[in-house]
């Protein structure tokens, strides 16, 4: 309650002659909070990112990247980088999944959409101004994977023998993710942070923006945690927007074929992290939303683990797991 009073007083020391009350925008994996901001002659967005947590500096950087990029982004109006506090235009209340969900016909028109922003973000591209992702960070994200889906939300602790297999397994899926060229990487381009907007899209949630892969943003968003779509027609989507990439000199693989694995491979990655994500959502946050997303996740992660054999091992390594009972996993020192 009190830094929502903080909040406040830091909006009306922005606007001091103007009414205005405060209703909640958006929820967010994070700590941060989004409120709108109902004045008389239009709303604004606040971002609320408690500074002891989060740090708003990397989303201002993002924006001014993204904006002369020319893609849509919300205008930083104000700041103050100490509280924690940013004034964002509004790009609205309509998110890519809730207009999917409304009426899938318009997928092919809104991904085409999305596919001319994300080629624009990544033409803009340089080294040297976003953090890398680099073999570190990748590493850490998979690690979330065996801590929290297996030990914590399976409580299927993988054994030594296991947990050197899956360190063979990860080492392989960072060597593919490393060798794919870079690129500003949004890094959650998906359909709850794209908006329907004038220009189209609104993208929003980009603090987290790192240089790396390029088949990154791509597996974000064909194989999204929070909609399904045939494999079919995402195969047509992806090379789409390859066609797309090759004609505007963007580094992508000669052959279709080479492309699209790396862009399974990369999939793997993400699916991986983010199922320990969300078991991290659910243990130690309480956010149970999370968990009805995980079958879609794992249903991506063991079909591209089925379609290349040197992914086997994690699929039985997964089916091993999974199908173990707790009381398996106890250990005793004698």
């Amino acid at each position: 309650m009190e830094r929502l009073q903080l909040l406040e007083n830091w909006i009306k020391t922005q606007f001091p002659d103007k009414d205005f009350t405060l209703s909640p925008a958006s929820a967010d994996a994070s700590f941060r909070r989004y409120f709108r901001a109902n004045f008389d002659d239009g709303t604004l967005i606040v971002m609320d990112a408690p500074p002891r947590w989060e740090d708003c500096a990397p989303f201002v950087h993002v924006a001014e990247l993204f904006a002369a990029a020319g893609v849509h982004v919300p205008a930083v109006l104000a700041q103050d980088l100490t509280q924690g506090f940013l004034l964002l235009s509004d790009l609205e209340s309509t998110t890519y999944l809730q207009a999917l969900n409304g009426d899938p016909d318009n997928a092919d028109r809104l991904y085409r959409d999305a596919v001319a922003a994300l080629i624009k973000i990544q033409l803009a591209s340089r080294p040297g101004v976003l953090p890398e992702y680099d073999e570190a960070l990748l590493l850490r994200e998979l690690n979330l994977f065996p801590d929290w889906y297996l030990a914590k939300h399976l409580e299927a602790a993988p054994g030594p023998s296991q947990k050197a297999e899956l360190e063979a397994i990860f080492k392989q899926i960072v060597q593919n993710n490393l060798a794919q060229p870079r690129v500003f990487v949004h890094r959650d381009y998906h359909s709850r942070n794209l908006m329907v907007t004038t220009p189209n899209p609104g993208i929003v949630d980009f603090q987290d923006a790192v240089y790396g892969p390029i088949t990154y943003d791509l597996a974000s968003l064909f194989k999204d945690a929070y909609i399904r779509w045939d494999e079919e027609r995402i195969l047509d989507w992806v090379i789409r927007y390859w066609e797309e990439a090759r004609k505007a000199g963007l580094p992508v693989a000669a052959d279709f074929a080479d492309f699209y694995r790396d862009f399974e491979w990369m999939g793997v990655q993400r699916h991986i992290k983010v199922l320990g994500i969300f078991a991290r959502l659910y243990h130690r946050d309480a956010k149970a939303g999370y968990l009805r997303d995980m079958p879609l996740v794992m249903e991506y992660l063991r079909k591209a683990c089925e379609r290349y054999h040197e992914l086997n091992p994690l699929l039985t390594l997964l089916d091993g797991l999974e199908n173990e009972p707790p009381e398996a996993n106890v250990g005793y020192t004698f």
